[in-house]
C-alpha cells in the first residue's frame, strides 16, 4: 500500500533534534518494515505555541492551499495516490489542516498515530486548533496510542474501537550492539555509580525536570554524596541554566556531554550504571526506552506513558513525579546496592527487545492498517449497491 505521511508538530528533516522527530522517523520505517511505500505528503509545521488566533486561520488556509495543490498532482499522475493518509502526533498546538480534506476528497482512510483530546481548549486562544483536532479524530479509521493514558479523552470523540495502544518502540538491536563498547562496573563496587541523563535542555518541563533531579542529588544522605558521578547527554537554549542548578556539586562530579549523535550515545550509555530522569510532563520518553534497551535501568518520575515502559521494580522504579524527596529516596537505595542495578539491567534489555522492538510495531501497525482497509473497502462496496438500488 501507499501512504502519504504527515507530521505537522515537526518534520522528519527539522534540524532540532527531538523525541517527537524521532518517532516520526521510526514511525516511517517501521511502515517500510511493513512492506509499505511511504511518501512525505507534506512538511507545514502547524504548531502555534502561544495560541496566536491569527496564525491559527493562516495555517489553516495554507494547508487548504496545500491540499488542492496535492490533489491535483495526485490527480493528474504528478504524484501516486496514496492508499491511506497517515498523520503523526496531533493535538490543540499542532492540527492537521492538510490530510483530512485529501482523505475526504480521495475517499482514502485517515490515521492517526499519537494524538491527545483537550475539551477545556474548545473556548480559548487555541479553539480553532482544538476544532481540527476533534473533528480529524472523528474522521480517523485508526488512531495508535503510544500513551495508553490519552485512551480515555479520546474515545467520546473517536469510539473505542477505532483506538488502538501502540507500545513505544526503537530499534532495539541498534541500541544493544555495543560489543565493542567499554564493560560496565563488573566487579569495581569501589567506584562511583555512573548515571546518565540524556534530555533537551529547554526551557519549560525539561528544566524543570532538570530542577527536581539537581535537588534529587543534593539530598542525597552525606555517605552518598560522592558516590556518584553524572553526565548530561543533550543541549539547548537552557543550558546555562541547567550548569547554573549542577554548579553546586563538586568539579568533575557532572559532565556535559553536549549534543550528541546515536552512536555517541550509545558509547555513553554503555560506561554507564543508571539512567535518572524525573520526566514531569514525559509522554513516555524515547530516551528511556533507548537507555533501557543499551541494558541500563531506569529511575523516572511516573509521569504519561512513563509506565508503560519502565516496569517499576522491574526494569526500573518509578516514584512520584516532581517529588525531589522521594525520587533521592529511592536514587539512594539505587547507589547502595549496584547488584540489584545489573539485575535490572538485564530485565530492561530483555523487556526492551521482546515487547518495545520496531519489528513488532511493523507487524501491529500491518495488521491495523489491512482491517482498516478491509472495512473500508466493504463500506465503498455498500454505498455503491445503495445508490444502485436507488437508481
Amino acid at each position: 500500500m501507499r501512504i502519504a505521511f504527515y507530521a505537522p508538530l515537526k518534520p522528519l528533516d527539522h534540524p532540532v533534534p527531538s523525541g517527537d522527530r524521532l518517532m516520526a522517523r521510526l514511525l516511517v520505517t517501521a511502515l517500510k518494515r511493513a512492506g509499505h511505500d511511504v511518501d512525505i505528503a507534506a512538511r507545514l509545521r502547524s504548531r502555534v505555541g502561544d495560541g496566536n488566533a491569527m496564525r491559527q486561520m493562516q495555517l489553516a488556509e495554507l494547508g487548504g492551499k496545500m491540499a488542492r495543490r496535492l490533489l491535483r498532482r495526485y490527480e493528474t499522475g504528478f504524484l501516486p495516490r496514496p492508499d491511506i493518509w497517515f498523520t503523526y502526533h496531533l493535538y490543540y498546538k499542532a492540527s492537521d489542516w492538510i490530510g483530512p480534506l485529501v482523505a475526504a476528497e480521495l475517499g482514502i482512510p485517515y490515521i492517526i498515530c499519537e494524538a491527545s483530546h483537550a475539551p477545556k481548549r474548545a473556548n480559548g486562544p487555541w479553539a480553532a486548533s482544538h476544532r481540527a483536532v476533534e473533528q480529524a479524530l472523528k474522521q480517523a479509521s485508526a488512531v495508535f496510542c503510544p500513551n495508553r493514558a490519552d485512551m480515555e479523552c479520546l474515545a467520546p470523540v473517536t469510539g473505542a474501537s477505532k483506538l488502538h495502544f501502540l507500545p513505544p518502540f526503537a530499534d532495539i538491536s541498534a541500541w544493544q550492539n555495543a560489543d565493542e563498547l567499554p564493560a560496565r562496573r563488573g566487579d569495581e563496587s569501589s567506584k562511583p555509580v555512573e548515571l546518565i541523563s540524556v534530555a533537551m535542555m529547554r526551557p519549560g518541563d525539561k528544566l524543570q525536570s532538570f530542577a527536581v533531579l539537581a535537588d534529587a542529588l543534593a539530598a542525597l544522605p552525606f555517605a552518598l554524596q560522592h558516590n556518584w558521578r553524572l553526565t548530561l547527554v543533550g543541549d539547548g537554549p537552557a543550558r546555562a541554566d541547567v550548569a547554573q542548578l549542577f554548579g553546586r556539586f563538586a568539579a568533575g562530579q557532572v559532565v556535559f556531554a553536549g549534543q550528541c549523535d546515536a552512536a555517541q550515545t550509545r558509547a555513553y550509555l554503555a560506561q554507564a550504571d543508571l539512567c535518572v530522569w524525573p520526566a514531569i510532563n514525559e509522554a513516555y520518553g524515547m530516551a528511556l526506552l533507548e537507555a533501557q534497551a543499551a541494558g541500563l535501568p531506569v529511575l523516572a518520575g511516573d509521569s504519561g506513558g512513563v509506565g508503560g515502559i519502565v516496569r517499576d521494580g522491574e526494569t526500573g522504579w518509578l516514584v512520584p513525579v516532581g517529588d525531589s524527596a522521594a525520587f533521592a529516596w529511592r536514587l539512594a537505595g539505587c547507589l547502595e546496592n549496584a547488584a540489584a542495578l545489573q539485575i535490572a539491567g538485564q530485565k530492561a534489555a530483555f523487556n526492551a527487545l521482546a515487547h518495545h522492538d520496531i519489528s513488532s510495531a511493523a507487524s501491529m501497525l500491518d495488521r491495523v492498517i489491512a482491517n482498516v482497509l478491509a472495512s473500508h473497502g466493504s463500506a465503498l462496496k455498500n454505498e455503491a449497491g445503495d445508490e444502485n438500488d436507488a437508481g
